[in-house]
């Protein structure tokens, strides 16, 4: 049973958040240590207790903070990483984001909006590069049109194939809908609905956007209760960082998931941690009021991982190549290869520097991104298998917290990666990863072993899509 929403005003708290940052003194070694110990058994940590940790700054604990997440990445997660890419239908939009490139009155910018072929040519050109899953990724130009396009994309996207294969997992980034438009969007079954309060500080929210729907600090923010509300299990938070002190947007953020597990019953399936980078137009985005230097940057993400150990964490390709290869160890889960930040960017040159809508940092291809991953360790993962199979929502809770998703994700990953390898990698990528797999095998407990080599033959069989 649903409880009643509560103000919005209520549940981001900013005094008690300022509270938690006001001590100036750092924290005692014995303290920060009792902390990592309580996070290494997987059950979480309250805001305080983030707040105390945020405030490491010594060499020696900070690296103990850096090692508890990355046991904890470890024991969740192993060393899986799922892959997909950002798939942009439009940059229109009715807003004036002061940092973005698709803010409405940014002349610079060139608009366009994908016709339903151009979208399905968009997703050709992802299936060839071996994409499964995609992020639907539209401008907030205005609702209910927005939710037609929308729903007539979905059903593109989905129908599309090239070959044997297609994409079996549409996430959706669009503006915050009704209720009733939510469950439009279940009706079509989307995957993860994603979207970023941006800023969770109220004066900033209000100084950098500056006209359009977005405006409304307290509609944006309570948009993830609506999507629940009309029953999507997954939703996906995030903030922008650079706009204001990094330490007060954690700490909200975490207010907003326990809100979210204290009405619904389970927090965001996924945390995206975009920093502020360069956009066409935004003299902002060039000179963040608030940037964050790399270490912050990985103390976030590891105090993220340690926070809400079950949340799936994504990196974007606003990163660079370097960074991304840091962050694998501290939390992140999941990362977009390949991408593109512009209306019809897969099929036309690449990223065309005036329709997209940020500068990439990473602009390396799938295939390379693969490549570099045999050399770190780590499987990339293709698996939509939770999602078609109904493990959303707490029913994934249910499997994760006692460890029984990895019977399912190591096998799923092995043999998604196994028909990536087949029908879509280079032979370079190919060779790096030959010798890799029965080390990845040796690895697995004896059920997920078995389970692995059933998959693994059916797809050298010339099966495709095939899980458990």
């Amino acid at each position: 049973m649903i409880t009643p929403r509560p103000n919005p005003a209520t549940f981001i708290d900013e005094a008690a958040i300022a509270a938690l940052l006001a001590p100036e003194k750092p924290p005692e070694p014995q303290r920060v240590r009792e902390l990592l110990a309580k996070a290494r058994h997987l059950d979480g940590l309250a805001a305080d207790e983030v707040a105390t940790l945020a405030a490491v700054e010594e060499p020696a604990l900070l690296e103990e903070l850096f090692d508890a997440a990355r046991q904890v990445k470890e024991d969740i997660y192993g060393n899986r990483l799922v892959l997909f890419a950002p798939l942009y239908i439009s940059n229109h939009c009715h807003n004036e984001c002061s940092y973005c490139a698709f803010r409405a009155r940014n002349d610079s910018l060139t608009r366009r909006k994908l016709s339903l072929a151009e979208i399905a040519a968009e997703t050709r050109a992802l299936i060839d590069q071996g994409h499964k899953r995609v992020l639907l990724v539209a401008g907030e130009a205005g609702a209910p049109k927005d939710v037609d396009d929308v729903l007539q994309a979905i059903d593109t996207i989905s129908r599309t194939r090239s070959g044997r294969s297609e994409i079996r997992r549409v996430n959706v980034n669009i503006a915050p809908l009704e209720t009733k438009d939510f469950r439009r969007l279940l009706a079509a079954r989307i995957g993860t609905y994603q979207l970023f309060q941006e800023t969770y500080h109220r004066a900033t929210y209000a100084s950098v956007h500056l006209g359009g729907r977005k405006r409304d600090y307290d509609w944006r923010l309570t948009v993830m209760d609506r999507a629940m509300e009309a029953g999507v299990e997954d939703v996906g938070i995030g903030v922008l960082f650079g706009l204001y002190d990094w330490r007060f947007e954690l700490l909200a953020m975490m207010q907003h998931i326990r809100h979210l597990e204290e009405v619904f019953g389970v927090g965001p399936h996924t945390i995206s941690v975009p920093r502020l980078e360069p956009a066409t137009g935004s003299r902002l985005a060039h000179h963040p009021p608030h940037a964050v230097s790399d270490a912050d940057f990985y103390k976030i993400i590891a105090l993220l991982r340690l926070a809400v150990p079950y949340t799936g964490i994504i990196m974007s390709t606003r990163e660079t190549a370097q960074v991304r290869r840091e962050t694998f160890a501290l939390g992140v889960s999941q990362i977009s290869a390949g991408s593109r930040t512009d209306p019809g960017g897969y099929t036309g040159a690449s990223e065309t520097r005036h329709r997209a809508q940020f500068q990439l940092g990473d602009h390396r291809s799938l295939d390379e991104i693969i490549r570099d991953l045999a050399t770190l360790g780590y499987v990339p993962s293709f698996c939509t298998a939770c999602y078609r199979l109904g493990r959303t929502g707490a029913d994934f809770m249910d499997l994760a917290k006692p460890g029984l998703i990895k019977r399912h994700c190591g096998p799923n990953a092995l043999s998604s990666l196994a028909e990536y390898l087949a029908d879509y990698a280079s032979s370079r990528t190919r060779q790096a990863w030959e010798p890799l797999t029965e080390g990845v095998l040796r690895g697995m407990d004896s059920t997920a072993r078995a389970t692995s080599r059933r998959l693994l033959a059916r797809v050298q069989a010339h099966e495709r899509d095939v899980f458990v």
